[in-house]
């Protein structure tokens, strides 16, 4: 307990007002923390990638909003591989690759309270910095059902970035919770969502499932921004459509209803459609997911979904 004899406290008057910074107005806040969630295969990636990319070049956002010159980046993902997915999805929505790192976490697995986050940003200088999923990152000890052991670990992600005025991206998946608010169906404690400044959602239109939506559920700095469309299909990337006026009801409910097979085979099937994926980067995306290694490759067996040797690499297949 604190000792009252010495506490200390100050007036308002001392507080130096300023205004709040931008990245992308009213999205994405400097020096804030700001969630994206969605249900897997919606394109919350691929769609932080090509602002991402957009930032390294200095050019405007989707919906016209001006940024004021190139910024560096520092992407981390537990997911996709960098060679062979990362780099052509940055390349493909037109980034300076030069302007954008990664933590090289091989031998020691990043955390939310690894000094490193603090080290690249300060001596890169990004001014976006992103970590996909959140669950990735979770220290052993960690439970994301936790309230104060999620706060603590969010604090400190949002203190670094308050001080060096970087926006932090977390993408998160979705729980299986249907029919609640959106905001609460992000994974683990409501207090994850309860720290971010902005919280924005990825999905599907109802109607056409190659249309994309990103539309806030939190906005705290600002009033709610305009649904912002996209275009995504596994083969011909990401395109943007823009600000829009769509009504919520045209959106798709963000609910997972599937067990754990079904789940499973969805997002093997989502993977391998494009390109065969090392096996290791499978097994990873599904057991961020929940899912066993055990129940992977029984899932894989029922798919049909062979597998071959390359250069001492193991790869996944699926025959048509």
């Amino acid at each position: 307990m604190a000792n009252a004899a010495n506490f200390q406290y100050e007036y308002f008057s001392s507080v130096t007002q300023r205004k709040v910074e931008w990245l992308w107005y009213p999205y994405i806040p400097y020096g804030k923390l700001t969630i994206i969630q969605g249900d897997p295969g919606e394109g919350k990636s691929t769609f932080i990638l090509n602002i991402a990319a957009l930032l390294t070049k200095g050019k405007a956002m989707p919906d016209g909003f001006h940024v004021s010159g190139p910024q560096k980046v520092v992407y981390q993902t537990a997911e996709d591989n960098l060679a062979d997915t990362v780099k052509p999805r940055l390349l493909s929505a037109g980034a300076d690759c030069d302007q954008v790192a990664y933590i090289v976490d091989d031998e020691c697995s990043l955390t939310l309270e690894d000094s490193r986050i603090e080290e690249v940003i300060r001596q890169t200088g990004a001014r976006l910095f992103i970590l996909d999923p959140l669950q990735a990152y979770l220290s052993q000890d960690s439970d994301m059902f936790s309230p104060g052991r999620m706060r603590q670990q969010l604090k400190k992600l949002a203190d670094i970035a308050a001080k060096y005025h970087c926006a932090v991206v977390v993408i998160g998946h979705m729980n299986k919770a249907s029919g609640e608010k959106n905001l609460y169906r992000g994974l683990g404690s409501i207090d994850i969502a309860a720290i971010a400044r902005s919280v924005l959602m990825i999905s599907r239109d109802k109607g056409d499932p190659n249309i994309r939506y990103m539309f806030p559920v939190k906005s705290s700095l600002a009033p709610e921004g305009s649904t912002i469309a996209f275009t995504f299909e596994k083969k011909r990337g990401l395109k943007w459509i823009g600000a829009c006026d769509v009504g919520r009801d045209q959106i798709e409910d963000c609910s997972i209803d599937e067990s754990k097979w079904a789940l499973a085979i969805r997002i093997i099937r989502e993977m391998l459609e494009e390109q065969d994926r090392r096996s290791s980067d499978v097994l990873q995306k599904l057991k961020v997911m929940g899912i066993s290694e055990r129940t992977a490759h029984s899932v894989k067996k029922q798919m049909g979904v062979t597998s071959y040797k390359k250069d001492n690499v193991w790869f996944w297949h699926l025959n048509d």
